[in-house]
């Protein structure tokens, strides 16, 4: 009987331990902010543009751009991935979560090292979106340098 009653209440124990780690389905409070949120809040993120087209550039530049985003549900938004189409093309963004209303980059840089003529890259961001993929689009034109 006693083996028992120990026994019910180590189980209640991690019960209670379990309910207040996960809050029980109420409002869980954002690490980054303090900010409240409820279960059913969702992040939703919205670019400012979704292609970017460099124009003409010459071959073995670099050339960089910005996107910006903004979160606009209710929960923090959390980027997971930025993949890009090629190796040419490398992508850098924040992992700390963005909160409601609040805005973020994803830096996009492409390398037209041994490119020639119309070039069309893409970048694929994953994250916790309402969307949870987005596609980026890059473009521009390549010239070989004439002078060598």
């Amino acid at each position: 009987m006693k083996r028992a009653i120990i026994t019910l209440l180590v189980v209640l124990a991690a019960a209670a331990v379990i309910a207040v780690l996960t809050r029980n389905g109420q409002p869980s409070l954002s690490k980054s902010r303090g900010t409240v949120h409820s279960p059913g809040d969702t992040a939703s993120i919205s670019f400012s543009e979704y292609e970017h087209n460099f124009g003409t550039v010459k071959a073995g530049e670099k050339v960089a751009c910005v996107f910006k985003f903004r979160n606009i549900g209710t929960a923090p938004l959390v980027i997971s991935s930025a993949a890009t189409s090629c190796g040419c093309t490398v992508s850098k963004y924040d992992t700390k979560p963005v909160e409601p209303g609040e805005s973020g980059t994803v830096e996009v840089v492409f390398d037209s090292e041994g490119h020639n003529g119309r070039q069309s890259k893409s970048i694929t961001i994953r994250s916790n979106a309402t969307r949870p993929v987005v596609l980026l689009r890059i473009t521009g034109e390549v010239k070989m340098d004439n002078n060598n």
